[in-house]
């Protein structure tokens, strides 16, 4: 079958814009479709959705290198399995998955084989990112398929993912993937044309064509998930979050406006980068990867200190340390209620820690002054979009 051609359209002033030129020029992105997007309201597979979709994909595929993040695997086995609804207890939705990735991963491959490509399927679980080894091997797996002339499809590995170490929803796994692999764009791809102010169906929602920092998205409610899938637009901002962090623009916007999306970026809610924000590679890992071993929780002061200050921990700021860790382990740093401040690279072993916490450096032994995370290897979410 023929490449298809980018469809000749109309750039209303709207969506005129710098970063949307950027997002249609970009050469490496990850498209990530929701459960809804690819399945029917019987919750079997659409084969009319997904050929429209990878249509998209391969015309886009002329320019870019495309990494395609695909959610349906539980949708996809329920009526296999004869269920009425989406299971809600794990075992379930593991047997639904399994059954389901079969189906889904058939769909795909016989769409894309219409353009002569073939597909790899890339299964992860939290806990794949969550380690550095684990992490490069699925960045290298990635890779060496673009370099083949696959289309790489990421999932989450949900037969083997517990509630422990889940992603969640595939939106976190897709703005992670487009990190792993360095992607230049991330296009979020639901069943939404962008994002509103509350619900789009209740009456004065208001469509917000850009988001460049926090305060556009003040008094902005978001809801959860529809009935197949598990992300609603809670996580897509979220994801969108998490993606700008490290660099990398997001689009976000409707399956059905995919052709217009990856051809000039001329729909949808656009998420802005901040360059003076973004995280390194190892800052990134820590904060939206990394497994962790324990945590610390801080006074005031510290969190003061370490947020805003840019500043290493030190053992006068910490006020508790939670489970048992090794020096060098990645720990959780919590504020005076327990809130999430950040993440960092631990200088104690948690023994040695508690003996010293709420003292300051010059009363410690000469072999015990250093800080608890040192500045370089501290993370925290304070200077998000």
């Amino acid at each position: 079958m023929a490449q298809p051609d980018f469809p000749e359209l109309g750039e209303p002033a709207a969506y005129q814009s710098e970063l949307r030129s950027e997002l249609a020029r970009a050469k490496r992105i990850v498209v990530k479709i929701g459960s809804s997007s690819l399945t029917k309201d019987d919750f079997t597979t659409s084969t009319e959705k997904i050929d429209r979709i990878v249509d998209a994909i391969c015309a886009r595929m002329q320019v870019s290198d495309v990494i395609l993040v695909s959610s349906g695997a539980v949708a996809a086995g329920i009526r296999p399995l004869g269920l009425k609804r989406r299971p809600q207890d794990l075992a379930t939705k593991q047997a639904a998955a399994a059954v389901g990735q079969v189906h889904l991963a058939y769909e795909w491959g016989v769409s894309f084989a219409r353009y002569g490509r073939s597909i790899g399927q890339v299964l992860l679980t939290a806990s794949d990112t969550g380690q550095r080894d684990r992490a490069r091997n699925a960045q290298r797996t990635i890779d060496r398929l673009r370099q083949l002339g696959i289309v790489p499809i990421v999932n989450e590995n949900d037969t083997v993912a517990t509630s422990e170490m889940h992603f969640g929803d595939n939106d976190r796994l897709s703005a992670l993937v487009a990190n792993l692999v360095g992607a230049d764009a991330l296009f979020l791809l639901s069943d939404v044309d962008g994002l509103y102010d509350k619900n789009p169906s209740e009456p004065g929602a208001k469509f917000i064509e850009e988001v460049r920092t926090g305060k556009d998205l003040k008094g902005v409610v978001a809801g959860d998930g529809g009935r197949v899938g598990t992300g609603g637009m809670a996580t897509k901002v979220a994801a969108a979050r998490i993606a700008t962090r490290g660099g990398i623009p997001v689009l976000l916007t409707a399956a059905d406006n995919i052709g217009r999306a990856l051809a000039d970026a001329s729909v949808g809610t656009v998420f802005h980068t901040r360059p003076e924000r973004h995280l390194s590679a190892w800052k990134f890992w820590a904060l939206y990867c990394a497994d962790t071993g324990g945590a610390v929780r801080l006074d005031e002061g510290a969190v003061e200190a370490v947020t805003r200050g840019g500043n290493s921990l030190l053992a006068v700021g910490v006020t508790e340390v939670i489970g048992e860790f090794n020096a060098g382990e990645i720990i959780d740093i919590l504020g005076p209620k327990g809130e999430n401040i950040g993440r960092g690279e631990v200088g104690f072993d948690s023994k040695i820690l508690r003996s010293v916490i709420g003292r300051h450096t010059e009363e410690l032994p000469e072999e015990l002054r250093r800080p608890v995370v040192h500045a370089d290897y501290l993370s925290n979410y304070a200077s998000r979009i």
